[in-house]
């Protein structure tokens, strides 16, 4: 069956318990996932990469199947869902689970699309689309939340900072929360003030998701693949900085096997300086990768950025697969 996302308050989720959200409305899709699922569940969500459940079926199945007496109630999260996950669910809707809410995040899905068209028409799922919002809706959303915290603003600036968050809900979010951290004892922002608050140009979130990556933390590098909404645009930006500090990599790795010294002294020595809080995870980059194995990911990277520029509307798709690939644990 299919609810409009402007018909949320009829969502029941005690008569249904397996949902398609699709849609590029990323934001937007965060919030409901938190009203109206994760708040009934605080500690006992799990989330998924589709990738990671097609690798490992069985481990996915114990997980949705097993109970125990400190859970019984669990919600599962799978994102960047399409139609290759069709089978797996049409397992688990035969075997009528109870106490267990399954959400699918999938991106844009066309109208020809097999789970997308399950979804709709099957009257034991829920599926729900999320189109971009509006220039009018972002300024509502903004306007609302200078109003509560009784900020001062010209109407001016308000279409200004949404206008450079590119039409996205999440990307308000965050920086509506750089703003209220800022706005502690003053009652006036100005449009000097704003420009340099949401500087959009610098994401910490890419250089903490590359370094996971080359550190071979899959965990952590699926879960910031989850957290975030990259773009289109996004992606080149992380190619980049994965050739960047594969680069930086390669060069410490040809240093040790030249010279008979420790890696605290190559990392110490190396120009430009490796910042303090970096140098840990440097040093489990090294002993993920050899020498050989840093000068192949190099043309590897390469591959993957000119196929991205040729097919831009599954760029997101092809780097999050090549970045969970990269960060599987192997014999480099």
């Amino acid at each position: 069956m299919i609810i409009k996302s402007f018909e949320l308050k009829k969502l029941n989720t005690n008569k249904k318990n397996i949902y398609l959200l699709y849609g590029e409305n990323e934001g937007f899709k965060n919030e409901v996932i938190k009203k109206y699922f994760e708040i009934n569940f605080n500690d006992k969500i799990y989330k998924y990469d589709q990738n990671e459940i097609l690798i490992n079926k069985e481990i996915f199945y114990n997980n949705v199947l097993t109970k125990s007496f400190f859970e019984n109630e669990k919600l599962i999260i799978i994102s960047r869902a399409d139609d290759k996950i069709k089978d797996i669910i049409d397992e688990i809707l035969e075997k009528k689970l109870e106490n267990i809410i399954i959400i699918l995040n999938s991106g844009l899905l066309e109208k020809k699309s097999k789970i997308r068209s399950f979804f709709e028409k099957n009257k034991d799922t829920v599926c729900i689309p999320f189109y971009a919002d509006t220039n009018e809706t972002l300024r509502s959303i903004a306007n609302n939340f200078f109003k509560k915290n009784n900020i001062s603003i010209s109407q001016q600036t308000i279409n200004m900072l949404v206008e450079r968050v590119r039409g996205d809900r999440k990307n308000l979010d965050n920086e509506l929360k750089k703003i209220e951290s800022f706005m502690q004892n003053k009652k006036k922002i100005t449009t000097e003030e704003i420009l340099k608050l949401t500087n959009l140009a610098e994401n910490y979130d890419i250089s903490e998701l590359v370094d996971n990556c080359l550190a071979k933390n899959s965990k952590k590098t699926i879960n910031i693949l989850n957290e975030n909404n990259f773009s289109i645009e996004d992606c080149i930006i992380i190619i980049r900085t994965i050739l960047m500090k594969t680069k930086r990599l390669y060069k410490i790795s040809m240093s040790l096997s030249k010279n008979n010294i420790s890696i605290d002294e190559v990392i110490n020595s190396h120009k430009p300086p490796v910042f303090w809080k970096d140098k840990e995870i440097l040093k489990q980059q090294i002993k993920n990768w050899s020498y050989n194995n840093i000068e192949t990911l190099i043309y590897k990277i390469n591959e993957i950025e000119l196929i991205i520029k040729k097919n831009s509307n599954s760029s997101i798709n092809i780097l999050s697969d090549f970045i969970i690939a990269l960060s599987a644990k192997t014999n480099n």
